[in-house]
């Protein structure tokens, strides 16, 4: 791939992505979208690096805040957009809505609404690989409050023991809802935690796109070469509130304010158009695409269809009647 053919590659996808979630938010405030929404806006640059770098044998599991990912990794916007209205032309059949984009074509296992639910989970994809002798890479996101809880520890523990394939990515945006990430954590190096389970590990600017793709290369030729698992803590933030429901109290203004002057795609943007890698018709060809994108998404999103009450059975579970 050239420099102008990455570059069109990692501006679009963080633009699809920040047009599609901005495009949410529009719709959850006129209730087509319902249920909890938590956008990714501000954070498209992990995503749109580290996805760039798997290869499509590898797997995927991400968080409630994963909308970007399903789409990078490829489900498609039409799909996901149906998801969200709870149609069943959604990738989930509209069971799912927001927080469980599911699709294993892609080998994209989640959306996962519990806070760290991922990591024992990749770990069981990367030890199945293990054991088959598959030369795969698991790639995990969570958040830097899944740093708290218990399966983060179990979950590197036993991927640092059995030198599992696991690739762990710590989108640390600095707030685990509302709680400031010093007032939870005493070691706020988020990496010296993972170093503790000899863990390989780095951190990076998760503001920029490249750093986040060659920081996610760096990882996925150790998990290749060397073996065992790696972390990254992408140093990130996100935009908007934690959820659609969140009055946001906990951070200030000027915080938030000052953060947005990083945006990641206005500064990838300028940064082609200074050294010519893109042109202005190329960046304006890209928001437009974006565009059409959405707009046809939302078009078949309402076009979709509710699942028959006659169905509402369909893969529930009941135990056998007692005799």
């Amino acid at each position: 791939m050239t420099d102008r053919e990455l570059a069109r590659t990692l501006l679009s996808s963080m633009v699809r992505v920040r047009r599609m979630e901005e495009k949410c938010a529009e719709l959850y405030g006129k209730a087509k979208i319902r249920g909890f929404l938590h956008l990714y806006v501000g954070e498209e640059a992990v995503a749109a690096g580290s996805l760039s770098v798997l290869d499509p044998d590898d797997a995927v599991v991400a968080t409630y805040r994963e909308h970007g990912h399903a789409l990078l990794r490829g489900i498609g916007m039409n799909s996901i957009m149906a998801e969200m209205f709870g149609k069943q032309e959604g990738c989930s059949r509209g069971r799912g809505g927001s927080m469980h984009l599911f699709d294993a074509a892609t080998r994209f296992y989640g959306g996962n609404a519990i806070v760290a639910g991922g990591l024992p989970l990749a770990v069981g994809l990367a030890l199945a690989d293990s054991m088959l002798g598959r030369n795969r890479v698991t790639a995990c996101y969570f958040g830097d409050g899944a740093v708290a809880e218990g399966a983060f520890h179990e979950s590197l523990n036993m991927a640092a023991l059995w030198k599992l394939p696991v690739l762990f990515l710590c989108e640390n945006n600095f707030y685990a809802m509302g709680t400031a990430l010093h007032r939870a954590q005493s070691q706020t190096d988020l990496t010296v935690k993972a170093s503790s389970y000899n863990v390989a590990s780095i951190a990076v600017d998760g503001m920029d796109v490249l750093a986040c793709r060659d920081a996610t290369r760096q990882g996925v030729d150790h998990i290749r070469g060397t073996g065992g698992p790696f972390f990254i803590e992408f140093r990130t933030y996100r935009f908007r509130a934690h959820s659609m429901f969140d009055p946001e109290l906990y951070r200030d203004k000027a915080e938030v304010a000052q953060w947005r002057q990083r945006d990641p795609i206005p500064a990838f943007t300028d940064q082609c158009l200074s050294d010519g890698t893109l042109d202005d018709a190329d960046v304006a060809a890209i928001e437009q695409a974006a565009d059409r994108e959405v707009a046809d998404a939302v078009a078949f999103a309402e076009a979709g269809t509710w699942e028959s009450v006659d169905d509402l059975e369909r893969d529930v579970l009941t135990p056998e009647p007692s005799r």
